[in-house]
């Protein structure tokens, strides 16, 4: 036997010339290598450790990438890449110019779909397998793999619903493992926590009523009985379930014990699992703090203050009012769409709904902000986390389109905090009582601000502030990216330049904007989201409704092209928004 027969796996055909007793060697193997790497390398990394056998599996029975592996979400498709060539670029993965941290079709003829966001797996598999039935290619399999947490989401049932009725060849691996990146949630969840432990459940399981041939639920780690039944299933025909049981973070203890922090530990100690502590420094805190400690202060004095999160109760801090106030604070499940609906039936009611989301899953429950919020004038508050450039998750991550998709949007007000007071004092503003929905866009990390649990004050709507005087450019900035300007005003010409923090997107202060356009005839904005639609369109519209003609007006934004992963200051940077680039900028003019 090899020594390391990972080493000698470059693609699926290689694999499949090992015998199956040699494939938990090479579990083994696997999972010693996604450690090794994302111990210093850094990415997510319990979801792929708790499916190594399935993956290696599916590679086994299946022809691919002729028969289609679609991995939901794409957390656990590190053990995927790895086997199917990319083992001596996985270094690279989230990194600038490197390999994607998920599934991706134009990174390889493995990666049938790119799966960024949950619950799309088995829609989009359906859609490949009617291909395959429509080109009369009966032999071809299709095979999603969801996890649990994203079987919930709605899209997922409606994608189950419409396979029931067909007789297409497609598989769907419910990867059960009882976590989403934080537990799972809900009844579904409970009713396959009942078939796990063999209690009794209806005769017809929810699967089997909806006309899967359901099998399971077996061990997901046991890679001779996952083989032996998936051998069996490529003989069935129609659709077909298998339900298999995980760990997440399996083969390291503390990713096991752990799930939370180990979905996305950070640099950690590949032999023991501790994560390694970063200077201890005093720092200013994350937006996502600040926003989770502000909204336990407020409704401790305010009862009509509830908290809505769709799956995300750790990454947006309000985990502190669940565990505060666990009756008014509520993690739906990834269900964007119902969590804005439920939070607008809250407010027809006199509740106060903060629904915290971050802006790329917002994008999931645009109809529900149009015609559930916005049309019926509900003073909803979207506090929108991780608005713009968010980093290693790329593409499917990057915040950038929310100011663009709201601002069109009628009634709704739209405000971007330059700091964390300005983030408190809109939060206190807003339950003081407001008449229609409020949209805060926030952005992933750490503010400017120590001391920043100061006296609340109310913020006047729509009103903007000067920061510095100039007289011969003003620059414009919405949101974080002002303080950019702030650290730049002392490194450039004296007087030269005016900064204006506008604060609203919408409605914009006109007053300010009048004053400014009457003074400078050279204006720059300035934002971390899309210049198509954004802010600075915002800023070229006020101009031409009110005739200010023989004006310069530069928009500095992301360009109309999808952003990589990488470091947020390297993008920023490739984007021109780093603090040089725009020193340069304005040097030039």
């Amino acid at each position: 036997m090899k020594s390391n027969l990972l080493n000698h796996i470059n693609n699926p055909e290689d694999l499949r010339t090992l015998n199956q007793k040699q494939l938990s060697q090479v579990a083994k193997e696997l999972r010693d290598f996604i450690i090794d790497v994302v111990a210093t390398k850094e990415g997510h990394l319990g979801a792929s450790l708790g499916v190594v056998e399935l993956t290696i599996a599916l590679h086994y029975v299946f022809n691919t990438p002729k028969d289609l592996l679609i991995w939901d979400v794409g957390h656990q498709a590190y053990g995927h890449k790895i086997l199917t060539g990319r083992r001596k670029i996985f270094h690279t993965n989230r990194q600038l110019g490197g390999i994607s941290g998920f599934p991706k079709i134009k990174e390889s003829n493995y990666d049938a779909f790119g799966t960024g966001h949950s619950s799309t797996s088995i829609s989009a598999a359906l859609g490949m397998a009617i291909a395959s039935k429509l080109k009369g290619n009966f032999k071809k399999h299709h095979i999603a793999i969801i996890g649990d947490a994203s079987i919930a989401s709605g899209m997922a049932f409606e994608g189950l619903n419409h396979a029931g009725v067909t007789d297409v060849n497609l598989l769907i691996i419910l990867n059960d493992n009882t976590m989403g990146i934080d537990p799972s949630v809900g009844a579904l969840k409970n009713y396959f926590t009942n078939v796990k432990a063999g209690k009794k459940v209806r005769k017809n399981n929810i699967i089997e009523a909806l006309n899967f041939n359901y099998s399971g639920p077996i061990d997901g780690h046991n890679i001779v009985a996952i083989i032996t039944e998936l051998e069996r299933l490529k003989s069935i025909q129609g659709p077909k379930f298998l339900h298999i049981i995980t760990t997440k973070g399996k083969g390291l203890k503390k990713a096991e014990q752990d799930q939370i922090t180990y979905h996305s530990p950070g640099k950690f100690n590949k032999i023991t699992g501790e994560i390694i502590p970063k200077i201890a420094k005093i720092q200013p805190p994350k937006f996502q703090d600040v926003f989770g400690e502000t909204i336990v202060e407020l409704a401790k004095k305010n009862t009509k203050i509830v908290g809505i999160t769709p799956a995300m109760p750790t990454g947006s801090s309000l985990k502190f009012m669940i565990e505060e106030f666990p009756e008014r604070a509520f993690d739906v499940g990834i269900a964007e769409q119902h969590a804005i609906t439920l939070a607008a039936g809250m407010a027809t009611q006199g509740l106060i709904p903060f629904c915290t989301i971050y802006s790329t899953f917002l994008q999931r429950a645009y109809d529900q902000i149009i015609h559930d919020v916005a049309l019926q004038n509900l003073p909803v508050i979207f506090c929108i986390d991780r608005a713009g450039i968010v980093g290693e998750d790329g593409a499917t991550h990057h915040g950038v389109f929310d100011i663009a998709y709201l601002r069109c949007i009628p009634n709704i007000v739209i405000f971007a905090p330059l700091n964390e007071i300005e983030l408190r004092n809109i939060m206190y503003t807003a339950q003081l009582g407001i008449n229609s929905p409020l949209a805060i866009r926030y952005p992933r990390g750490r503010g400017t601000i120590i001391d920043w649990k100061q006296p609340m004050h109310k913020i006047e709507i729509g009103k903007g502030k000067c920061i510095s005087e100039g007289n011969d450019i003003a620059i414009l900035s919405i949101g974080t990216i002002g303080n950019t300007i702030m650290e730049l005003q002392k490194e450039l010409p004296l007087h030269k330049i005016a900064h204006y923090n506008m604060r609203f997107v919408k409605p914009l202060d006109s007053v300010l904007l009048h004053i400014i356009f009457q003074k400078f005839n050279t204006i720059i904005t300035i934002e971390d989201g899309t210049i198509i639609g954004g802010f600075g369109s915002a800023i070229l519209e006020f101009s031409q409704q009110h005739n200010y003609i023989n004006k310069t007006i530069k928009q500095l934004g992301i360009p109309d092209n999808f952003v990589e992963h990488g470091k947020v200051d390297k993008l920023f940077d490739n984007l021109h928004l780093s603090k040089e680039k725009i020193k340069d900028f304005l040097l030039k003019l």
